[in-house]
């Protein structure tokens, strides 16, 4: 019987300065402090990182912190980005890296997450992995596909610490679109990624990873969503900014917790 806990995690984008997202940060803590088999992460945007870290540290919370990005350098001429070093200096513990959003809008290729992921791991943050596919991928047939290509190329960095990085199954199309996959077909591909970490990286990393569900996860649909047997949570965007709804969410996983 697997032993994954529940990881909600909250991505709030390109959304909030450093007062607002404490003080949503501090909404988030009080939704999560009965919630004590629920790992939960919030990810604000890096001018937030510190402030966020310490205001939830201060407040004995067991919400971590996650920057959005990084660059795969610690330190150099590179104007703009940010390295591990920097995030783990923030407070922060995890990293979101490969969205989908950074693939489609910045042109990311899977081997330039592949040296993202290498860096964090290496620089002591928990990697959050992205993978998934777009409509026009999906109705052509291409869904494990295109999610094997991007997974293959960051699961073997999984294996000297098991269970120590995460993969977020994305569907673009569902990103932010209130389309949502149903239960059976997120199920669906997270049992298939679940069977690729065995082929690729073995079975203890497969059965140790959580894989997470990322597309339009609300409060009213978390619950259904939570009950698949390889969903081990959820990366929520704009659900994640309204505090009862992410709340709902936090209180869905810990009601299915065991």
């Amino acid at each position: 019987m697997t032993q994954r806990t529940f990881l909600i995690a909250g991505n709030w984008k390109l959304n909030k300065g450093a007062a607002d997202s404490c003080e949503l940060a501090g909404l988030v803590a009080k939704a999560a402090s009965g919630a004590t088999k629920v790992e939960v992460v919030v990810s604000p945007p890096f001018t937030a990182l510190a402030a966020v870290a310490q205001s939830l540290e201060e407040a004995h919370s067991g919400v971590q912190v996650a920057a959005q990005n990084l660059y795969p350098k610690d330190s150099g001429a590179f104007t703009g980005e940010i390295s591990a070093p920097m995030i783990v200096a923030s407070g922060a513990k995890w990293v979101i890296l490969g969205h989908s959003e950074r693939r489609q809008y910045f042109a990311e290729s899977d081997a330039f997450i592949r040296e993202k992921v290498t860096a964090a791991i290496q620089g002591g943050l928990r990697p959050i992995a992205c993978v998934g596919e777009t409509l026009e991928e999906r109705e052509a047939g291409k869904t494990l596909d295109v999610v094997f290509r991007q997974l293959d190329a960051v699961s073997d960095l999984f294996k000297a610490n098991p269970g120590y990085g995460v993969i977020a199954y994305e569907p673009v199309w569902a990103i932010g679109t209130g389309k949502v996959a149903t239960p059976e077909q997120a199920q669906e591909v997270h049992a298939a990624i679940r069977a690729r970490l065995v082929e690729k990286a073995g079975a203890d990393v497969a059965e140790k990873t959580q894989i997470l569900y990322g597309g339009s996860v609300k409060g009213s649909n978390a619950n259904e969503l939570l009950r698949s047997k390889d969903i081990d949570g959820a990366l929520v965007g704009g659900a994640s900014l309204l505090p009862d709804d992410f709340a709902q969410i936090i209180q869905a996983a810990q009601a299915l917790s065991a």
